[in-house]
């Protein structure tokens, strides 16, 4: 059986979750009578109310003879952890671009990841039947973007693909609209390399990400680089670093208790995989992302995950609230070390620190969005904690200057909001980089600034465009410190005393300032 494995690359709402769920459909993966949610991949609800991809998933499907695993990657550069991880699973990649906006910031980020990687592309330009589709602007925009990546000839010449994931259909020419994916299923399968597997070779696999189950214990997922694997066989789990033979270096042995492969969406039981699979494996007690999984009688090292560091970090502490204890089921400091711990696992892009004080933690992520998911969904299992205002992480430059996190924003907005914007950004140091009108209304900005320049802006951006307004950002570079940035301009309303608000009270402050306090809703003082 041939293998192919490809991984998935878009933007938030562009249309890929959607796509997967239509190739599960056409290869035949759900049986004709079963009932199938839409967006399957998102399974997480966090990732089903935002509409994002935030842990990586696993899929097959087949067609005819050959086996494709596709691998779904977060679209988002605080995510970027799980992005490194995934591309090395993979032998190529298919790249989604909505046919009306065109190439946005996360999508240059993890297809700048992959292409640095070798990966073989295949364009996708999707959602052809929106209204504004512009799909040869687009064709054009994405072959400008690879360039600016700095791909190879060979990256720069890929197959271009023009599908409406909606409707489950893509072709290869605009006047002859396609009417199933048969044409994309035959391009990954004349484009995409099967994986240049030695099965005769000693065991060798990268452990990409981590799954936890409270019947098996931690489940390691990866590709078999090397050789082949069978339940029962007893395996070394070699320590991190450099790649090559361990030496002397001490290594754990473990047994393989359950080995899975993947079909459809479900995880199924094997006896046996072979080099070029994608595989999931429990048994190993010690095992962590980034480790390599070997035979013991041949113990040499793969190159491991580099992760970039974080960028912002905030404090999280124990409740001593006068309202502590009212909303959360775990509430200690212990709880709250032992939670935060244990997200470390398999959230490799995280950093959790212990301070003098035993009851608070600094956590550090690649931004806002990376440290916000890890919040709610503690707090969605019943966690109760405080959070101190998020700060950046300076670096020390080559001649000790203090340099900043610096990132790239993009902007869409009504052409009657383009001086409110400009004007809210100048004060928050931004720097315009690019603005174009394509003239339908429309105008989309460019800008570069620092990070904490960034905390809280989207809220004020979402009232100054009364909610018309898109915005995406990403990491962009360390540059110098730019300045001061000014905090509130305006005084703020604080509770005198501790008591329940009342709807009176409300009516006569709520024409000076924002209210975030219900009738009926008790306060303490300050």
């Amino acid at each position: 059986m041939q293998i192919r494995n490809i991984a998935i690359i878009a933007h938030v709402d562009h249309g890929k979750t959607t796509l997967v769920d239509q190739m599960l459909r056409q290869a035949g993966v759900f049986r004709a009578n079963q009932q199938v949610g839409e967006r399957v991949l998102d399974s997480n609800p966090l990732e089903r109310e935002r509409g994002i991809t935030i842990l990586s998933k696993n899929t097959a499907v087949r067609w005819g003879e050959t086996k494709i695993n596709i691998v779904d990657t977060p679209g988002h550069a605080d995510f970027g952890g799980e992005v490194e991880r995934i591309l090395r699973m993979v032998n190529g990649f298919l790249l989604l671009v909505d046919a009306a906006d065109g190439p946005m910031p996360q999508t240059k980020f993890v297809a700048g990841k992959a292409l640095a990687l070798g990966l073989k592309p295949i364009v996708l330009v999707n959602k052809i039947d929106r209204q504004d589709a512009e799909p040869l602007r687009v064709h054009d925009e994405v072959l400008e973007l690879f360039l600016e990546l700095e791909a190879t000839p060979e990256q720069f010449n890929c197959p271009f693909l023009y599908t409406s994931s909606r409707a489950g259909t893509a072709t290869f020419d605009l006047k002859a609209p396609g009417t199933d994916l048969k044409p994309l299923f035959e391009t990954i399968l004349g484009t995409i390399p099967p994986p240049q597997a030695d099965v005769g070779g000693p065991l060798q696999m990268l452990v990409s990400t981590l799954d936890y189950s409270s019947y098996l214990g931690r489940i390691a997922i990866g590709r078999i680089e090397r050789g082949r694997m069978r339940v029962g066989d007893t395996v070394a789990v070699l320590p991190l670093g450099p790649p090559g033979p361990l030496g002397d270096g001490a290594y754990e042995q473990a047994r393989v208790v359950k080995l899975f492969g993947f079909e459809g969406l479900e995880r199924v039981e094997v006896e046996e995989a072979v080099a070029g699979e994608i595989v999931a494996l429990a048994g190993l007690a010690g095992v962590e992302i980034g480790k390599t999984i070997t035979a013991p009688d041949h113990l040499e090292r793969l190159a491991g995950i580099a992760v970039e560091e974080p960028t912002i970090s905030v404090d999280c502490k124990v409740n001593d609230s006068p309202f502590a204890g009212r909303e959360g089921k775990f509430v200690t400091g212990r709880q709250l070390r032992e939670r935060l711990f244990r997200e470390l696992e398999r959230n490799v892009a995280l950093r959790v620190e212990e301070t003098d004080d035993p009851q608070t933690f600094t956590v550090s992520g690649r931004g806002e969005l990376h440290l916000g998911v890890l919040m709610e969904t503690m707090r969605r299992e019943g966690y109760e904690f405080q959070v101190s205002r998020p700060r950046i992480i300076p670096r020390e430059g080559p001649n000790g200057e203090q340099l900043e996190p610096y990132e790239e924003l993009m902007i869409d907005c009504p052409e009657g909001y383009l001086g409110v914007v400009m004007e809210k950004l100048g004060p928050r140091r931004a720097t315009l980089l690019d603005m174009k009108n394509p003239g339908v209304g429309t105008v989309r900005m460019r800008f570069k600034l620092p990070a904490r320049g960034l905390l809280g802006y989207r809220s004020e951006f979402l009232t100054d465009t009364r909610g018309t307004g898109i915005m995406h950002h990403r990491f962009f570079e360390y540059g110098p410190w730019a300045g001061p940035i000014s905090g509130r301009s305006r005084g703020v309303m604080v509770a005198d005393r501790q008591g329940v608000a009342v709807a009176y009270a409300l009516f006569n402050l709520q024409e000076r300032g924002t209210m975030f306090v219900k009738p009926g809703e008790p306060v303490y003082e300050g």
